[in-house]
């Protein structure tokens, strides 16, 4: 009898074994979860899903972070790792790999890096602790994407912003997996390129200071400028127009062309200057009445449904520029001061333009009111100042001596100011009702048909240009980087950042980004708690399992001898 129960045992034993490797072989050849996380982290967007199917030939994508990092890279390596997985599981076209930049002989790692730098991928130094020693090592963070001869590389590591953490910068990156992935992916299937073209005639911002923009959307667009004066119309081709700081009025024939390129469905960013303010003029006449520039557009821009108010946002969130303060052996010596002017911008909401945006630095800003219009319209604030900011009407005398005494931070308490807005929904004309049968009979012999109201379309109203463009270092000509800040020598990833999530939302026709909206908590341990709590939480983890296993085992072989005993 008590043979026959042994025999009986084993055989159950046999069988569970023989389940959980069957279990763990099928489990092998698919990938799946239940995610219960409170943000959602690894669940994939329904754009992300869509554009993922489309992908009908191979994609081959080789991640340069294989090797021993440290636990916050470990974690960047893990989370592509299942962000890869997960898109091989929606199409089985995506094959990936991981590997090692620095591995193999002297000669095969040189090869290596020279070929990725001619793809203008270059290293970034990582200095960890590795045991009882510090390890310096070069390392490649970088995603490399091959679909139907197009090749792209994806940065996986955040720039890191000025004050920012190294936990934050890579948690952020984490966030943003989703959407590099996706908006590549997204780009190589696009056969057609769109067209972006940047306004001119108006003294716009030249080409030297728009060439970095450029040189960044030529990757997956094809960009051009037009003079407005030298079309009949705006094509309707021109799948998005810039208007970067015009300087002198638009006429009203050329106002038309704008307003009926919007009509038709074109969608327009402007990025506006109020008045003529700049540092220059203020330190060549030590003090400078900032005129406005008469750009002849504010009712067209009042009919879509926002006016520019002529007035400068001051802000306590703001950056630096050097002032004499005094004089040693007969040099003179400066000091950093805040300039208020200079406005730190904030994201004012959680849209997929600005969600985990860093700042933006603008220049001499002003506020935007947004106004009731006849038409279905929805308005999006966009960029805001801090909630510590207040503004100036002009006329007002701009001069340094604001800089001499600290600030009464009583003054800066009118909250947060809106200097950048999205517009979408349906606009009408300005023209409206001011079109005679004898021109509308002119358009037709054009083929150009004249509209009241526009089809569903999109504009963006920002009232500063300097944040996109890029100042030019006249000793050797060269472009510095969108969001170089010429007296704190530090670079604003956020301005770049801004412009291009602002293309990319007004191309973008599948939500892509979207899944910039994507949240990774960062939940920090309590490093105090942490060091206080040590032994017990040691005994909570270690030793609590062991002793509850060795009670239950007691127990267990207790409650087995003595019912066998019985029997």
């Amino acid at each position: 009898m008590v043979a026959m129960k042994s025999l009986q045992n084993i055989s159950q034993f046999l069988l569970a074994v023989a389940i959980i490797i069957v279990i763990n072989v099928i489990g092998s050849f698919y990938h799946g979860y239940i995610d219960l996380t409170e943000e959602k982290r690894y669940t994939l967007s329904k754009s992300t899903e869509k554009v993922i199917d489309k992908l009908d030939d191979a994609v081959y994508v080789t991640v340069l972070l294989d090797g021993k990092f440290p636990a916050g890279f470990k974690r960047l390596q893990l989370a592509t790792r299942d962000l890869l997985k997960d898109l091989k599981d929606i199409n089985p076209n995506i094959e990936f790999s991981f590997e090692d930049p620095s591995e193999g002989n002297t000669d095969d790692v040189k090869n290596r890096r020279e070929q990725l730098a001619q793809d203008g991928i270059n290293p970034t130094s990582l200095r960890f602790l590795d045991g009882d020693e510090y390890v310096q090592k070069a390392i490649y963070p970088y995603a490399l994407i091959n679909y139907r001869g197009k090749f792209s590389a994806i940065n996986l590591l955040q720039e890191q912003a000025p004050g920012t953490s190294d936990d934050a910068t890579l948690n952020k990156s984490i966030e943003l997996l989703e959407y590099k992935f996706v908006n590549i992916f997204q780009k190589l299937q696009d056969d057609v390129r769109k067209n972006i073209v940047f306004l001119t005639g108006q003294g716009e911002l030249p080409v030297q200071n728009t060439i970095r923009l450029e040189r960044q959307l030529r990757q997956y667009y094809n960009t051009g400028r037009i003079n407005i004066d030298s079309v009949t119309m705006l094509d309707a081709a021109i799948d998005l127009l810039i208007i970067a700081a015009p300087k002198q009025a638009y006429s009203e024939p050329d106002k038309f062309k704008i307003d009926q390129y919007l009509m038709n469905g074109g969608k327009i960013i402007w990025l506006l200057d109020v008045t003529d303010a700049s540092l220059d003029s203020i330190s060549k006449h030590k003090f400078y009445v900032p005129q406005p520039l008469p750009l002849n557009i504010d009712d067209m821009l009042f009919k879509y449904g926002v006016r520019l108010k002529p007035d400068f946002v001051l802000d306590l969130e703001s950056t630096k520029i050097p002032q004499v303060t005094g004089e040693q052996g007969g040099a003179a010596q400066q000091t950093m001061l805040k300039w208020y002017y200079h406005v730190l911008a904030q994201s004012g909401n959680n849209h997929p333009i600005v969600k985990n945006l860093d700042r933006v630095l603008t220049k001499f800003p002003s506020t935007i009111d947004t106004l009731q219009t006849k038409t279905d319209i929805s308005f999006t604030p966009l960029l805001t100042s801090s909630p510590y900011s207040r503004y100036q009407m002009s006329p007002v005398r701009l001069n340094f001596e604001i800089l001499k005494t600290s600030p009464d931070v009583t003054k800066f308490n009118k909250g947060r100011q809106l200097i950048g807005v999205l517009l979408e929904g349906t606009f009408p004309s300005l023209f409206e009702n001011r079109v005679s049968a004898a021109f509308s009979n002119t358009l037709k012999q054009l083929e150009q048909e004249y509209r009241n109201v526009s089809v569903p379309t999109k504009q963006i109203v920002i009232t500063d240009s300097d944040f996109m463009k890029n100042e030019v270092n006249y000793r050797d000509n060269s472009a510095e980087p969108i969001g170089f800040d010429i007296w704190e020598r530090q670079i604003f990833p956020g301005n770049k950042d801004f412009i291009l999530n602002s293309v990319e939302y007004m191309l973008d026709e599948n939500g892509v980004l979207d899944s910039r909206a994507k949240e990774v908590k960062l939940r920090m341990l309590d490093v105090v708690k942490t060091k206080t709590e040590k032994r017990y939480w040691q005994f909570f983890n270690i030793l609590l399992p062991l002793l509850l296993l060795l009670i239950f085992g007691v127990s267990y072989n207790a409650i087995r001898k003595k019912r066998y005993s019985r029997s």
